[in-house]
């Protein structure tokens, strides 16, 4: 053999497990930090965002998940995890609190929020249009004070419930109380009058983590979250249990059912 060739073979052998570590290494990683397990709503459509911009868990992307199971104070600890394992990008749910403790934690990861009321009110971004440094995301709050204007103009004197993880995660207990106590109350998703609450009004359950996941992708391929603007929703959904209308003697006017887009019965 060819002292020349020889050389190649060997400097193709040794070269090849390097070729293989460094595409291993460069599928980007995708920290995820939530409140709770059930996450299955939020995923799904999450990763349908990212498949727009063309990443596939699994296949040219992989994640990382780290849930709280509503122990806040654990949050710092599991971000640092995220921020160990050198994720590129940091993406929350469950509102206001996974995503200051990502902020908090890092100026550099990209992070995206989402569920949060009020991100230029709590020091998360400069203003939604122009968020600056490395977060931005996806808020609900004027959507949610306008359903309460609404009820206040029809002279209904009701509870609304904050979009909020806090709140989420005492969901049945929510429940309860409103029906014990005959307390009309408005809730910011649909799974709240399924489960019979009386009306929710807020944004489309999917919409918000499907360009989540369209944010995530784009800020892997280049994109800063400083040139990204904080969004809002822009597609709603007004549901209503008339059996629990029933249960607490209240008429939802015909104009109300007309303009509803689910009514459970």
């Amino acid at each position: 053999m060819h002292r020349r060739r020889l050389i190649a073979l060997l400097g193709g052998a040794i070269a090849l497990p390097c070729v293989a570590a460094e595409q291993q290494k460069a599928m980007p990683v995708i920290g995820f930090l939530g409140t709770s397990s059930e996450n299955a709503g939020f995923l799904h459509p999450f990763r349908e965002g990212l498949s727009e911009i063309g990443y596939v868990e699994g296949d040219n992307v992989a994640m990382e998940y780290r849930v709280a199971y509503f122990h806040y104070d654990q949050f710092p600890a599991l971000v640092a995890e995220l921020i160990r394992r050198k994720v590129d990008v940091i993406v929350t749910t469950n509102g206001t609190t996974p995503a200051l403790a990502a902020k908090n934690a890092t100026s550099t990861i990209p992070i995206v929020f989402t569920f949060v009321s009020d991100p230029v009110g709590i020091g998360l971004v400069a203003s939604l249009a122009r968020p600056g440094g490395n977060v931005t995301g996806f808020s609900t709050a004027e959507e949610i004070d306008a359903a309460f204007a609404s009820l206040v103009q029809l002279q209904v004197g009701a509870l609304v419930v904050d979009p909020d993880g806090f709140f989420n995660s005492r969901r049945a207990q929510l429940l309860a109380l409103a029906s014990r106590h005959a307390v009309p109350t408005v809730y910011p998703r649909r799974h709240y009058v399924a489960a019979g609450g009386l009306i929710s009004y807020g944004a489309v359950e999917t919409a918000i983590p499907r360009q989540a996941g369209v944010y995530t992708g784009r800020i892997l391929k280049g994109a800063r979250p400083a040139d990204l603007p904080v969004q809002q929703p822009t597609k709603f959904e007004l549901v209503i249990n008339l059996r629990t209308a029933q249960a607490l003697g209240l008429t939802i006017p015909p104009l109300i059912l007309a303009r509803a887009d689910e009514v459970i019965e």
